[in-house]
């Protein structure tokens, strides 16, 4: 018996004329400036197990620039956010360690490319790392399933990503307030819709 298709994924227009998706507001997110700081969201970030995940890095134009990315590294409960900015070189050890456990489990969308640049700029090796888009592709969807068509599909909401928060400079040593927002609900749209798909972690990663 041939198994049913999946359900179409929305189109760009459809999504266009959805209800925003309600994230999380600046007294949700956590700017981690200080080690103690670092340690706080850690404890918080252990004791949920998982969490919603991603990274942010400066923008290249120019055709062999690099960006040093990334520069932001965000972590999301149900609940709240945490921003780590890696040029708050006391925080690093604990980020690394966060990324390292295989205590904590980190959701996301399309996140190979994350991974690299994690390797590159703080040379650990994420552990505990699951790519939603792979839970799709086994639904039946060939497409690659990102975040916003994800808020779409589950919610039947319009995940809104601001075109100039996405090309800002995320290496900027003071976030604005657009940038932590954005940053923070990357991370919680993941979760929130890896709790939606009653997901569980594998057991390998």
């Amino acid at each position: 018996m041939t198994p049913a298709a999946p359900p179409p994924l929305p189109e760009r227009e459809q999504i266009a004329l959805l209800e925003p998706f309600e994230g999380l507001g600046l007294r949700d997110i956590r700017v981690v400036a200080t080690l103690q700081q670092a340690q706080a969201a850690a404890t918080a970030l252990l004791a949920a197990g998982v969490v919603g995940f991603d990274t942010e890095s400066k923008p290249t134009f120019a055709k062999n620039e690099v960006s040093g990315g990334p520069h932001v590294v965000q972590f999301a409960t149900l609940r709240e956010a945490w921003i780590f900015q890696l040029h708050h070189t006391e925080c690093r050890e604990t980020l690394a360690a966060l990324l390292a456990s295989t205590a904590l489990a980190k959701v996301g969308f399309g996140l190979s490319t994350d991974l690299s640049l994690i390797r590159q700029r703080l040379g650990v090796d994420p552990r505990a790392v699951f790519d939603i888009d792979t839970e799709f592709r086994r639904r039946g969807y060939r497409k690659s399933v990102g975040v916003k068509t994800a808020v779409a599909l589950v919610f039947n909401r319009r995940f809104v990503k601001s075109r100039k928060a996405t090309t800002s400079n995320w290496a900027n040593r003071q976030l604005t307030d657009a940038q932590i927002r954005y940053a923070a609900n990357d991370a919680y749209a993941a979760m929130r819709v890896f709790d939606a798909l009653e997901l569980t972690v594998p057991n390998a990663f």
